[in-house]
């Protein structure tokens, strides 16, 4: 684990140190199958007041209901609706209103036919299947290319929906709007949906892939996996009560490395707490912090990992510790969580959903 830099600068022997003694006397996670069988499934997500069921997202359009360690029914097909193809665009995110035992509505991110732009919509559901109908659409954004979508949804501890979309895509942001505060790309945003017409508040810009962001749901901290470019992947955090908008860097930066020489936009720069080189993969995949007690190997640590390699890392939560943990998922898309923060999933685009176990 010594090659994965840490972005506060620590030492790799220290990391190493931390990391082995940590793991000392912990019992070692493995990974159990919850369900096989899926087309390109790209996220899982549980809904509020439904503990027994698994949702997961396939990138071709569809949502599929995981109960009992097999697919049970699908509960929203629009694929008609969906521009899938290759690794980055299709039926990307999901978020379930944080009061959908009561209100039973969600929301989708998906890039769209037949241009490809981002759209994020709301849909109700009645007895246990969304209502096609239903669909609301809250935000469009056009995209000048095919990759660099984003597609994560999650609701943060202030009630609102936050939303992360690339850079519009090509290779190093060639029309520069990652810096740029007029357009939403590269941008990481909020929705307040409560209202009627919600309109995007900016929180952070410089991004340039944001694939899956999570709050820690002790702090409320956002954690953030930002695909690089061509040397470096990254792991950022934006400490919850942060004030002012900040600056991730892309594309004056990538990671901690100087990437083009011009001058950064506005907001406080933030610099990863985390990085690789591309010796240990191509593509990072954004997880969680483990809050519960059925892994203590995990416990209080942000857990991720890398698509080509399928390497699964994780790094205390406080700062610092970064391990490589001896489980790996193949084209690892993305990680789940249960309501109560027990479970912890990992999702492989071969089809299959894991959860971790010790």
């Amino acid at each position: 684990m010594g090659r994965l830099a840490l972005g506060l600068a620590a030492a790799v022997a220290a990391a190493t140190a931390i990391g082995s003694a940590l793991a000392e006397g912990v019992a070692t996670p493995r990974l159990a199958v919850v369900a096989r069988g899926l087309t390109s499934p790209v996220d899982a997500v549980q809904a509020p007041g439904e503990p027994s069921r698994l949702y997961v997202v396939e990138q071709p359009g569809r949502i599929r209901i995981v109960e009992r360690g097999r697919v049970t029914a699908t509960f929203l097909d629009i694929r008609p609706l969906v521009e899938s193809g290759g690794n980055e665009q299709g039926l990307l995110g999901l978020a379930f209103s944080p009061r959908y035992a009561r209100d039973k509505t969600f929301y989708v991110n998906y890039t769209a036919e037949p241009d490809g732009r981002t759209v994020v919509a709301r849909y109700r559901s009645a007895r246990g299947r969304a209502i096609s109908t239903s669909a609301k659409v809250v935000l469009t954004v056009p995209q000048p290319y095919e990759n660099h979508n984003g597609g994560d949804l999650e609701f943060g501890p202030d009630g609102r929906l936050w939303v992360g979309l690339g850079d519009g895509g090509a290779g190093g942001d060639p029309e520069g709007n990652a810096q740029n505060p007029d357009t939403l790309l590269g941008k990481m945003f909020t929705l307040d949906v409560r209202g009627a017409n919600p309109q995007p508040e900016l929180v952070a810009i410089g991004l340039r892939n944001p694939w899956r962001y999570t709050f820690d749901r002790k702090t409320g901290d956002l954690w953030i996996g930002d695909v690089g470019q061509s040397e470096i992947e990254e792991i950022d955090r934006l400490p919850r009560g942060t004030s002012g908008l900040v600056n991730f860097g892309w594309d004056v930066w990538e990671g901690r490395r100087r990437f083009e020489s011009k001058q950064l936009g506005p907001g406080r720069l933030i610099q990863p707490v985390a990085q690789y080189g591309h010796a240990l993969g191509c593509s990072v995949t954004g997880g969680y912090v483990y809050r519960g007690k059925a892994v203590p190997r995990l416990a209080g640590r942000y857990v991720f990992g890398d698509f080509c390699s399928g390497t699964i890392w994780s790094m205390l939560a406080r700062g610092g510790g970064v391990r490589e943990e001896p489980v790996e998922v193949p084209q690892l898309t993305s990680f789940g969580q249960s309501l109560d923060g027990e479970q912890l999933y990992a999702v492989s685009r071969t089809g299959t959903v894991y959860r971790f176990a010790k």
